[in-house]
C-alpha cells in the first residue's frame, strides 16, 4: 500500500488535481481535510499553489499542516522565506494567513494526537513517508497557519 501512496504523491497531475476544485470554490467537497495553500515563490516571486492535507485544527482560524517530504518541499521553503499566504479550506476562500514553523516539541504533541485520532491514517502515512524519504514520520516539519 505504501508503494502506491508514494507513487501517487510523486505523480504531478494527481497531487495538483484538487487545486482546480479549490479554485472553482468547491473546497467544501473535501470537508476540511484538504486545504489550498497560496504562497509566494521565494526566487520567482510568483504565486504558487499546493493542496495539502490538514493534520490538526486547534481552532477555527488555525490549521496545522505537515511537510511530508521534509525541509525540501518547495512550499515549505517558500513559507520560511515569506510566511504571508492565503488559505482556502472548507467554505473559506483565499483567507489571509501567516505561517509559523512548529518547534519539535509542538510537532511531537500534534503527531501524538493525530496517532490517537486517526490510527489507520497514521500507520499508512507513516509508511508512505518512511518509504518516500527514508526518514521517520517524527522528523516531518509542521507549520501552523493562522488565518485572519
Amino acid at each position: 500500500m505504501a508503494d502506491l501512496g508514494v507513487k501517487l504523491l510523486r505523480t504531478r497531475w494527481f497531487v495538483r488535481a484538487p487545486i482546480w476544485a479549490f479554485r472553482a470554490r468547491l473546497g467544501f467537497l473535501f470537508g476540511g481535510r484538504l486545504l489550498l495553500l497560496e504562497h509566494t515563490g521565494r526566487t520567482s516571486g510568483k504565486v504558487r499553489y499546493v493542496a495539502l492535507e490538514t493534520v490538526a485544527r486547534p481552532g477555527p482560524d488555525t490549521v496545522i499542516i505537515a511537510s511530508g517530504f521534509g525541509e525540501t518541499s518547495q512550499w515549505y521553503r517558500n513559507l520560511l522565506a515569506d510566511p504571508h499566504c492565503r488559505v482556502s479550506i472548507g467554505t473559506g476562500y483565499r483567507r489571509s494567513a501567516v505561517a509559523r514553523p512548529l518547534e519539535p516539541a509542538e510537532t511531537a504533541t500534534v503527531l501524538a494526537d493525530y496517532r490517537v485520532r486517526h490510527p489507520k491514517a497514521y500507520r499508512k502515512l507513516s509508511g508512505i513517508i518512511e518509504q518516500a524519504t527514508g526518514r521517520g514520520i517524527d522528523t516531518v516539519p509542521m507549520v501552523e497557519l493562522s488565518m485572519s
